[in-house]
C-alpha cells in the first residue's frame, strides 16, 4: 500500500513543479497526440531496461487492421537540453535508486535525500504521477526501482497500468475538447429530445440516418469517413452484455441500417471474424461512473469491398429498462488509424443515458 503522505510529498518534488497548484498561468502542453518524452540514462535506454520500456510503450494497438504502436516514444538523456522538452503533453522519468548511471543520478537529484530514503524503505512504491506540472494539460510519470532488475520487473507487472495512464490522458484531452465545443449542441439536443439520452460530437458530424431505435452520425473528410451510431433495445438480462451477445446484436443493427455501399442495399456491414490474430476483444470499463462492456475489432462489408476498425460500448439505463450500444467506426484505408479511433472512443465516453447534470464531466 502506498502511503498518501509520501505520494503528496513526491508530487511536490517533481522537476519544475507547478508549486502554486494553479495551471491557469502555465503554458499549454506541446507535442502531437500520442507523443511521450521518456527521460532516462542513455546507457539504460539502449540496454535491458530500455527494451522492457519499448515492449510496453511500443506495443501494438489492438483492433486495428495494420500494426500501429500505442505511443510515439522520444528518448531524452537527462541534461540541460531537456528543458526544451519539459512542456511535452506526456512526460516520463525513469531511474534506478542505486544511481549507478549519470542519468539516474541526475533524475534522483530532483528529490530530497529524505524522500529517496522513504522510497527505498517502501519497496512496493515504484510509480508516481502528476498533472499540470510544467504545462497545462500535461501528465508526468516517474518510474523507479532499487536497481534495473527490480525496475524491469515492476514495468512488466504494471504494463497495463502504465499504458492505461497515458491512454486515459489522451482520451481526457479529447473529451475536454469535445465537451467545450458549442458548434454541435443542436445535435446533442436532438438526441436528448428524440432518444432520451445524450452524446457530444465534434464539429462536422451530421445525422446520416435515424430510426425509432437507432441514430447514425457521420463525418466525411478527404480519405477519412468517421461514424458514430447509437442503438438501443429493451434490457432483459445481464447476459445481453456478454461480448458474444453484443457482437450478434451489432451484426443485426449493421445489416439492417448500415449499408457498405448506399447505392447497393445488398452490401452491408458485418463483424470481421476470419482473421485469427485480430479477434474481437471485450473488457469491462466505466463510462461516467457506470458499468459498461467495451468491444473492439474489425468490420467489413459482406462482399469484402470495404473494412476498418471499430470500438463499441454497451451500458444499461435501468430507469428506462434500456440497453444501449454505441459505436465508433472508420473507413480510412490510406491513413494511420490510432488517433482516429482515440477520437471516436472519446466521443463514446461523452455518452449519458439521461440528462444528468452531475455526470457531464469527462470520464
Amino acid at each position: 500500500m502506498i502511503r498518501p503522505a509520501l505520494v503528496l510529498m513526491l508530487s511536490g518534488l517533481l522537476w519544475g513543479c507547478n508549486s502554486n497548484g494553479n495551471s491557469e498561468y502555465l503554458p499549454k502542453a506541446t507535442g502531437r497526440p500520442g507523443d511521450i518524452v521518456l527521460v532516462m540514462d542513455s546507457t539504460q535506454w539502449h540496454g535491458q531496461l530500455g527494451s522492457a520500456l519499448r515492449e510496453v510503450l511500443l506495443g501494438e494497438v489492438q483492433g486495428l487492421p495494420r500494426e500501429e504502436t500505442y505511443f510515439n516514444v522520444i528518448h531524452a538523456h537527462p541534461s540541460g537540453r531537456i528543458l526544451m522538452l519539459k512542456a511535452i503533453r506526456n512526460l516520463m522519468y525513469v531511474f534506478t535508486l542505486d544511481e549507478n548511471t549519470p542519468g539516474s543520478r541526475a533524475i534522483a537529484n530532483g528529490f530530497t535525500p529524505e524522500s529517496l530514503e522513504q522510497i527505498r524503505q517502501d519497496t512496493s512504491f515504484h510509480i508516481t504521477t502528476a498533472a499540470d506540472v510544467n504545462a497545462r494539460g500535461q501528465v508526468v510519470m516517474h518510474l523507479f526501482g532499487e536497481n534495473e532488475e527490480a525496475l524491469i520487473r515492476h514495468i512488466r507487472e504494471n504494463a497495463d497500468r502504465i499504458v492505461g495512464f497515458f491512454n486515459k490522458a489522451e482520451r481526457d484531452r479529447l473529451e475536454a475538447s469535445i465537451l467545450s465545443t458549442s458548434s454541435t449542441r443542436e445535435l446533442t439536443e436532438f438526441v436528448k429530445k428524440e432518444y432520451q439520452c445524450s452524446i457530444r460530437l465534434p464539429f462536422g458530424y451530421q445525422v446520416a440516418d435515424q430510426q425509432d431505435d437507432f441514430v447514425w452520425f457521420r463525418k466525411i473528410e478527404p480519405e477519412i469517413d468517421k461514424d458514430v451510431f447509437i442503438a438501443f433495445k429493451p434490457y432483459e438480462s445481464e447476459y445481453q452484455l456478454l461480448p458474444d451477445s453484443l457482437i450478434a446484436w451489432r451484426d443485426q443493427v449493421a445489416r439492417k441500417y448500415l449499408y457498405g455501399d448506399p447505392a447497393n442495399p445488398v452490401s452491408y456491414l458485418i463483424t470481421e471474424r476470419e482473421i485469427p490474430f485480430n479477434p474481437v476483444r471485450g473488457r469491462q470499463i466505466q463510462v461516467n461512473g457506470n458499468y459498461a462492456m467495451e468491444i473492439r475489432g474489425l468490420w467489413r462489408t459482406n462482399n469484402k469491398s470495404m473494412g476498418g476498425p471499430f470500438v463499441g460500448i454497451s451500458l444499461v439505463d435501468e430507469e428506462r429498462g434500456r440497453l444501449y450500444y454505441i459505436e465508433g467506426f472508420t473507413y480510412s484505408p490510406s491513413k494511420a488509424q490510432r488517433e482516429i479511433m482515440r477520437e471516436l472512443e472519446a466521443i463514446l465516453h461523452t455518452f449519458l443515458t439521461n440528462d444528468d447534470p452531475t455526470a457531464t464531466e469527462p470520464g
